[in-house]
């Protein structure tokens, strides 16, 4: 699965893993509907901004985002958007309060330069399934 994006004069393929959790490693994600929203707000907001979801997977306390981007956007650029529109948003209609600030600063991310994509999104979607 490769996903390229193109312009005037630019063909590329930039693909980012990203893993980031809530503050305190909260378990947000076993709020009901908190999860769906998260998802649609993210895909809303990778639809705005030209970045493409390859998969996306939420446990009970951390995120994992596999995405292609424009060569344009950088990974923080992409984390930054995607943690300011959501954090403020989710924590108005699910969490009301009980958190001053939703995300952590960090998130891990990688390349999907040494991995084929296929593999890198097998292990994501895999995340729910695995034991432990």
């Amino acid at each position: 699965m490769s996903e390229n994006t193109k312009n005037a004069a630019v063909l590329s393929m930039v693909q980012y893993h990203f893993v980031f959790c809530p503050r305190y490693r909260r378990k947000v994600f076993l709020i009901d509907g908190l999860e769906t929203r998260f998802k649609e707000l993210v895909a809303q907001i990778c639809g705005q901004n030209g970045i493409g979801i390859l998969d996306m997977e939420c446990l009970a306390d951390y995120c994992h985002l596999f995405v292609s981007a424009p060569p344009e956007l950088g990974p923080a650029d992409i984390m930054r958007l995607i943690k300011r529109k959501t954090g403020p948003e989710l924590k108005r209609e699910y969490l009301r309060g009980k958190c001053p600030q939703l995300w952590t600063r960090g998130y891990l991310v990688s390349t999907a330069v040494a991995l084929p994509s296929e593999l890198v999104s097998k292990y994501v979607s895999s995340q729910k399934t695995r034991g432990g």
